[in-house]
């Protein structure tokens, strides 16, 4: 069964995770990516959407242009888990050659 992280569980996640916070008003994590143009961004999104299959745990998301808007949350569970944190530890790991800020 899925475990919901707590509160200071959670915030030791994020102290290793590279530009996540806490999402206003909901148990989530958001990050905003920002790349050189459109087709950039799309591939990112592409590989993101590749993983998250594969996990069977998808992203929140918004995309205009260049910039990728991603939430992670646990629906199973209303909040941030292990999964979420994985899922950002690989988001970061394929944004980090590609990202432009």
């Amino acid at each position: 069964m899925i475990q919901k992280l707590t509160s200071e569980a959670r915030a030791t996640q994020l102290s290793h995770l590279d530009g996540w916070q806490v999402a206003s008003g909901r148990d989530a994590i958001q990050r905003q990516f920002q790349f050189a143009d459109f087709n950039e961004a799309f591939g990112f999104m592409t590989r993101v959407a590749i993983k998250a299959q594969e996990m069977d745990h998808h992203p929140e998301w918004f995309n205009v242009y260049n910039k990728v808007d991603i939430t992670l949350s646990t629906h199973e569970v209303n909040g941030v888990t292990e999964r979420d944190i994985a899922m950002a530890r690989f988001i970061d790991g394929i944004a980090k050659p590609a990202q432009h800020e």
